[in-house]
């Protein structure tokens, strides 16, 4: 599943959006199959709002084609909940503090 849904989604970023990368970084589904946590990476960062605001707006879509694309391979097409995964903007703001670079607010 998380293959398939990064390949769509950076088709979706292709169509939707210039010079916008979306990526799937990971996909948590829930025991009971009934509602998949998807974590997407946007680059820039800056899109982020704009970007998560139209994927909620697509999302029945998204998961149409998914459901189509998987097949047979899910008994149940579990419901698609976004979530921004932030973790690459986290790493690069230590990285930024340690290098004396960054807003450090204990001084």
């Amino acid at each position: 599943m998380n293959e398939e849904l990064g390949g769509m989604m950076q088709r979706f970023s292709q169509q939707m959006f210039k010079g916008v990368l979306i990526s799937v970084t990971k996909v948590r589904v829930s025991p009971d199959l009934s509602v998949a946590k998807v974590y997407l990476s946007i680059f820039p960062s800056n899109e982020t709002e704009g970007v998560m605001e139209v994927v909620g707006h697509h999302q029945n879509i998204i998961k149409r084609d998914l459901g189509n694309a998987l097949g047979k391979q899910l008994r149940k097409m579990p419901e698609l909940r976004f979530y921004i995964d932030d973790s690459l903007d986290y790493e690069d703001n230590i990285g930024k503090l340690l290098r004396g670079e960054g807003d450090n607010p204990i001084k």
